[in-house]
């Protein structure tokens, strides 16, 4: 059996047993809140846990880095409607040692995805430059003040939301601001 149907047979026990009725809330964040945050699985737990959020308090948004590569992407567009359709009012933007894609960039990927048979045509784009697409980061701490940045900056976020950015120890879950 794949992990897949595995974790579709656990989630039919999980729904017939109710165990859902401890995590019921509703869409609005109650501390209007917004984490930007690594999809690193060190994280998957640790990140609410060492935040102290249960489930309900804040919007979590997770990508490679924990970045806003360009202005209009999933993640930027995201908090906005955070904001704007979910009251959100405070943003952190959470990091974390020992991040993967700190070594990310399309160079890597590139030999990857030929070995795993996709067309050489294909990595060749004019609408879109793969190497800064790919690229990661090379100074965390830079990486999280250029993302506060870009979302402090971004023409459709009022100035009134508050942003501030921290690296998270991945053992420990110790935050560290980054100013």
């Amino acid at each position: 059996m794949n992990t897949i149907d595995e974790i579709i047979r656990f989630n039919r026990n999980y729904v017939e047993a109710k165990a859902y009725e401890p995590h019921l809330t509703d869409k609005y964040p109650d501390r209007k809140l917004a984490v930007l945050s690594c999809m690193d699985t060190r994280l998957s737990l640790l990140l609410q846990e060492a935040l102290g959020l249960k489930n309900g308090d804040a919007k979590i948004i997770k990508n490679a880095g924990a970045v806003i590569p360009t202005p209009w992407d999933s993640a930027m567009r995201s908090l906005i409607v955070a904001v704007y359709e979910l009251g959100v009012e405070e943003i952190m933007v959470v990091a974390h040692s020992g991040c993967g894609a700190c070594h990310m960039s399309f160079g890597h990927f590139r030999e990857e995805m030929l070995e795993r048979g996709v067309p050489e045509a294909n990595l060749v784009r004019d609408d879109i430059d793969l190497d800064a697409w790919l690229e990661g980061f090379h100074d965390p701490e830079t990486s999280v003040r250029n993302t506060v940045a870009s979302i402090k900056e971004h023409p459709l976020m009022p100035a009134t939301i508050t942003v501030r950015g921290f690296i998270m120890d991945s053992a420990t879950g110790e935050l560290t601001e980054i100013v």
